[in-house]
């Protein structure tokens, strides 16, 4: 499934690295940046995804697509869907576009708004990648985790590089009787959090 990534999803990866790249030296303000994960990440989640149980796919904080692209690819495999919240509208048009010169649009449901308006009544969720506005984790957390079904997954992306700001919600997920959780040390960190 990651081994031959079809070219064009390849392709568009390759583009949306070199903007992430030139975001981060060019003096782009940082709410502005696509600041998105790192490839290896990306095949992490993408395997997590693929063996995540019968339920929706989510992810809050699409940026312009990039993790889109390797949840996509599981969700390809598994024949399923992913919904992807983003507030901004700058990397809402990226995304659009990720998403239609990859062809997978059939498989993308972008939703343009505030995911914390939409997660209330989402309904069984399978897999979600959280990698939004730092702030926020928490709310998204308690909306999320009622939301999983057994044996589902919750990953929040940050907890290396974030950790004085979502240490209060890492400290929740390991206290949780709800989930088993665990901090796992790739990229700039995974939160994992498994419905028990």
């Amino acid at each position: 499934m990651f081994h031959d990534i079809p070219v064009e999803i390849a392709r568009r990866m390759r583009v949306l690295e070199e903007m992430d790249a030139r975001d981060q030296v060019d003096g782009t303000p940082r709410l502005e940046r696509l600041r998105q994960i790192l490839p290896q990440t990306g095949r992490f989640l993408a395997v997590l995804a693929a063996g995540a149980p019968p339920g929706r796919i989510v992810e809050i904080g699409t940026g312009g697509g990039y993790s889109t692209l390797w949840l996509a690819l599981a969700c390809r495999a598994g024949n399923r869907t992913i919904t992807t919240f983003e507030h901004n509208p700058a990397k809402v048009a990226v995304a659009r576009a990720t998403f239609a010169e990859t062809g997978l649009t059939d498989l993308v449901d972008l939703v343009a708004g505030d995911a914390l308006e939409h997660l209330p009544g989402i309904g069984d969720v399978a897999f979600c990648f959280l990698d939004a506005e730092k702030e926020m984790y928490a709310e998204c957390y308690e909306l999320v985790v009622p939301n999983l079904v057994p044996g589902g997954l919750l990953v929040a992306d940050n907890t290396i590089n974030h950790r004085e700001t979502l240490q209060p919600m890492i400290d929740r997920a390991f206290a949780d009787p709800r989930v088993d959780a665990v901090d796992v040390p790739i990229g700039m960190g995974e939160l994992v959090c498994r419905r028990t």
